[in-house]
């Protein structure tokens, strides 16, 4: 596996691939990899000529600071795992490199980024679709894979895809999680003994939310979730919402889904687990 370090070999590398008729396809990382990121690496595999993987803490996307200093940084690891699932190349800049001078653009990212995530952390998504668009014009991907348990930035990349006109397709990948359901994340690794022993109780919660769905409204789920969740010691719900898959828009009742347009009912919902913040979603599919 190639290890790039500058944008200019990383160019060259996919000018070349390229040339040579290969299709590409890339997975944006943030490094702290496990076994989620690994089920990326290994649909790209199958599905392109070559592989080529980013490690990168982006720090715009980062609107709390401690959070940014406190994500967990494994390169040796990273490496590691990467040649392991077959990867070809490896794109692991500095923050200098990747931002010689601050980036100043600003996205029309509409209604899909502004609630949820977008409302909790502002700038979060703009500084996504910075480092996203960027990867994207310098390695030209055919494909690119991100993985549903960030289901919201998956709606607001295509978004700043149709915007920017990149000829990329957007490759959904299922929620990787652990035999006791908790979804992975590289945050888990900040979660204590006992704090990792509560966790899993977020996506059972979810689960049983299904149950309820049945006889009761958007509304009700939610509040039966995050009741449930709050009663939980450690676990604190900063939010739960039931919505649209396509629009990211809230709904009040389960016929406001446009399923014409093949959408789902998806309830997405962030906890904090002490001071870790996870997320996860779950798909209300027969609503």
């Amino acid at each position: 596996m190639k290890i790039i370090r500058t944008v200019g070999d990383l160019r060259k590398y996919v000018v070349d691939a390229h040339d040579s008729g290969k299709s590409i396809g890339l997975v944006p990382t943030m490094g702290a990899l496990h076994a989620g990121h690994m089920s990326l690496m290994h649909k790209a595999r199958k599905e392109n000529d070559v592989v080529v993987a980013s490690v990168f803490v982006n720090p715009t996307q980062f609107n709390n600071a401690q959070d940014l200093k406190t994500y967990p940084r494994t390169e040796s690891a990273d490496v590691a795992l990467l040649e392991d699932a077959g990867v070809d190349a490896a794109f692991i800049p500095s923050v200098e490199e990747v931002y010689p001078e601050p980036d100043t653009r600003v996205f029309d990212l509409g209604k899909v980024a502004e609630v949820m995530e977008g409302k909790m952390r502002p700038g979060h998504f703009n500084g996504v679709a910075q480092i996203v668009s960027k990867l994207f014009g310098w390695v030209s991907p055919d494909r690119a894979y991100f993985g549903e348990k960030d289901f919201q930035q998956i709606a607001v990349i295509k978004k700043m895809v149709q915007l920017e006109g990149f000829d990329i397709e957007i490759v959904d990948c299922p929620i990787c999680r652990h035999d006791d359901g908790l979804a992975m994340s590289s945050r888990n690794v900040r979660l204590t003994e006992e704090q990792r022993s509560i966790a899993p109780k977020i996506h059972k919660v979810l689960t049983d939310s299904l149950k309820w769905a049945e006889e009761h409204s958007p509304q009700e789920v939610k509040q039966m979730v995050a009741d449930t969740l709050n009663g939980v010691e450690w676990l604190e719900t900063e939010y739960y919402e039931i919505v649209d898959s396509l629009s990211m828009q809230p709904i009040e009742k389960w016929e406001d889904v446009d399923k014409k347009s093949g959408a789902v009912a998806v309830g997405c919902v962030t906890v904090y687990c002490g001071d870790v913040r996870l997320i996860d979603n779950i798909k209300y599919v027969n609503k």
